[in-house]
C-alpha cells in the first residue's frame, strides 16, 4: 500500500527527529518508515518519513514547519502515481524495460507518452498503446528542436522526464528549464568515459569493468547529481560491440533502480550529490 512521505532538509540542531515525530503522534498518524541523516560539515538534516493515516495535508505542513529551523524545506507528497514521459532515439532496451514495468505496474508510475527524434520506436509504443510522437531534428537548430520538445513535454505536464538513451546534448537553457525532474542513463561509470562512444573508449583503455550512471540531469553536461550506478565484469575477449550488448543489460538495471528511487521519494538533491533512503 502506498503511503504519505514526507522529505525535510533543513540546518541541524538537537531534537528534530522528536519534534517531527511527536506532530504525527498528535494527529494520530501511524509511522511506517523513518530515515534520518546528518551532513555534519555542512551541518544540514535530512529526514524521509512515511506514514498512515488521514489528515488535512496542509495543515500538518504548515505544523511541522513550525517546529523546525526557519531554513526548513518540507515537502508532504500524498501517494500516487507518478507521471512519466519518456525520451528516446533508437535504442529499444531502456524504453521496453520501462513500457513493461509499466504496463504490469511493477513500479508507482504511468508513462503518458514518448518522444523521439527519430520514428524507430513508435511501433514498440503502438504496442504498449503509448502515444509516441515524433520530434525531428534535421533542418533546426538546437534550440529549435528543444522549442517543439518543450511545448510536448510541458503539454504533457509529467512530474518525471527520463532520457532512456535519447542521444542528443541538450542546451543549458533547456537542462536548467526541468531541474530535478529529468533523469538521464549514461552508459558509462561516470566520472569515466564521459561523452559519445563510452564503449569503444571503454575497450580501446582496455577496463575489465564497464558500467552505467543514472543522474540528474543539469547544465553541465554528464555531471549531474548521481543517483545510481553498477558494473558489470569484462575481458580482454570483448570487443567494443560485446561491451555494447553486455552494457545495455546493466544500463537497464540501474536506470529502473534509480527510478524506482525517485517515485518513492527516497531521494534528496543536495547541492551536487544525492543522498538515498533506500
Amino acid at each position: 500500500m502506498m503511503e504519505t512521505v514526507i522529505k525535510i532538509a533543513c540546518r541541524d540542531e538537537k531534537g528534530l527527529v522528536h519534534k517531527i515525530t511527536g506532530v504525527l503522534f498528535a494527529k494520530l498518524l501511524n509511522v511506517t518508515q523513518t530515515n534520518e541523516f546528518v551532513d555534519e560539515p555542512k551541518d544540514r538534516f535530512f529526514m524521509r518519513v512515511s506514514f498512515s493515516g488521514s489528515t488535512d495535508l496542509k495543515s500538518l505542513t504548515q505544523e511541522i514547519e513550525a517546529v523546525l529551523p526557519s531554513d526548513a524545506k518540507v515537502e508532504v507528497i500524498p501517494p500516487a502515481k507518478k507521471r512519466v514521459l519518456v525520451c528516446v532515439t533508437k535504442e529499444h532496451h531502456c524504453l521496453g524495460d520501462l513500457l513493461i514495468k509499466s504496463q504490469f505496474e511493477d513500479m508507482p508510475f504511468s508513462i503518458v507518452g514518448v518522444v523521439g527524434n527519430h520514428a524507430v520506436l513508435a511501433p514498440l509504443c503502438a504496442q504498449f498503446s503509448i502515444p509516441f510522437t515524433h520530434v525531428p531534428a534535421e533542418g533546426l537548430t538546437r534550440e529549435a528542436h528543444e522549442a517543439r520538445l518543450r511545448l510536448i513535454i510541458d503539454a504533457a505536464n509529467p512530474d518525471l522526464i527520463v532520457l532512456a538513451k535519447y542521444m542528443r546534448i541538450l542546451t543549458p537553457e533547456f537542462a536548467s528549464a526541468y531541474l530535478g525532474k529529468m533523469i538521464n542513463i549514461h552508459h558509462s561509470f561516470l566520472p569515466a568515459f564521459v561523452g559519445a562512444n563510452p564503449y569503444q573508449q571503454a575497450f580501446q583503455r582496455g577496463v575489465k569493468i564497464i558500467g552505467a550512471t543514472a543522474h540528474f540531469v543539469t547544465d553541465d553536461l554528464d555531471e549531474g547529481p548521481i543517483i545510481c550506478q553498477d558494473v558489470v565484469s569484462v575481458n580482454h575477449s570483448y570487443d567494443a560491440k560485446q561491451m555494447s550488448k553486455a552494457g545495455k543489460e546493466v544500463e537497464k538495471s540501474v536506470l529502473a533502480k534509480a527510478l524506482q528511487l525517485v517515485l518513492e521519494d527516497r531521494v534528496f538533491i543536495h547541492e551536487n550529490k544525492t543522498i538515498l533512503f533506500d
